[in-house]
């Protein structure tokens, strides 16, 4: 289901945070918090340089999440890593609970709907604060709602299959 050596997108730095190399820090996890407990990190700047870290602290404010990182210590430091994304190993994520999944372990997975159609591949998933969605691609796009078990009615990882209640005309 998972690659050990896979890195997965858990943040974003956007830029200082005060004068003491503080940084605003964007958080992709749930509940944001959650992002503090995950180890090691790989920093990808935007010019593509990475650095591992394993000492990072952080605290939530009225805002978001407030980091410090070693080596950042004033503000000029702090707003050069606006941009920077944050990695961790996908090992590195709490097992999903039955019934539950990680976005990025479901992309390239295959989807198929209940009558063998072909539909191509996970793309991507988005949410759009009712549900989420699974975008398929294939000979086209479909983008179909991530509901189980009313579209969603099957994910196998050891087939590599998501099946979909979801007619191939739509």
């Amino acid at each position: 289901m998972t690659d050990p050596t896979r890195r997965i997108l858990v943040g974003r730095i956007h830029g200082g945070f005060g004068v003491r190399g503080e940084l605003k820090l964007e958080s992709f996890t749930e509940p944001a918090r959650a992002i503090l407990g995950y180890r090691p990190w790989t920093l990808r700047a935007p010019s593509g340089a990475e650095r591992e870290v394993a000492e990072a602290r952080g605290r939530e404010n009225a805002k978001g999440l407030v980091l410090t990182l070693p080596g950042v210590e004033d503000r000029d430091t702090a707003d050069a890593m606006r941009g920077t994304e944050v990695f961790v190993p996908r090992a590195a994520l709490p097992p999903p609970q039955p019934g539950e999944y990680y976005w990025v372990d479901l992309e390239g997975l295959r989807v198929v709907n209940t009558e063998g159609a072909d539909f191509g591949h996970v793309a991507y998933l988005f949410s759009t604060g009712v549900n989420d969605v699974l975008v398929a691609r294939g000979e086209r796009e479909r983008m179909i709602p991530f509901k189980q078990p009313d579209y969603v009615v099957s994910v196998d990882f050891d087939a590599g299959v998501v099946t979909v209640d979801w007619d191939a005309e739509f």
